[in-house]
């Protein structure tokens, strides 16, 4: 298995077109890095793609998710941040379309 530290969730659409190096780019303008065990999730403007770029200590992972109906839950009323760290519950019930921000309010940290 991958190890996963911190799981972090990119505010701003991403183009679902981006091979790897385009993904890992745009990580590094909104992260400042990819560090070694940590996960980025985007999503496209429409909101029913997401793209995962997983940074497993020796290499890139770059996965995919799209919802035949309906759009992923992704920005948080109110939020103006680029960037919001997820728990692992939260994203679960990202990936699967459901409502991931009142899980726990208390686990969610905007930079």
């Amino acid at each position: 298995m991958i190890r996963v530290d911190a799981i972090w969730l990119a505010t701003e659409p991403m183009d679902m077109r981006a091979g790897p190096d385009t993904a890992l780019a745009r990580v590094v303008l909104v992260f400042g890095e990819a560090r070694a065990h940590h996960a980025y999730l985007f999503a496209n403007k429409r909101g029913n793609r997401v793209k995962i770029l997983l940074h497993d200590g020796l290499g890139l992972w770059l996965l995919a998710r799209r919802l035949n109906e309906g759009r992923f839950k992704w920005s948080r009323p109110g939020l103006d941040e680029s960037r919001i760290a997820l728990t692992v519950e939260q994203v679960q019930a990202l990936l699967v379309g459901l409502p991931w921000q009142h899980l726990d309010d208390q686990a969610i940290t905007c930079l």
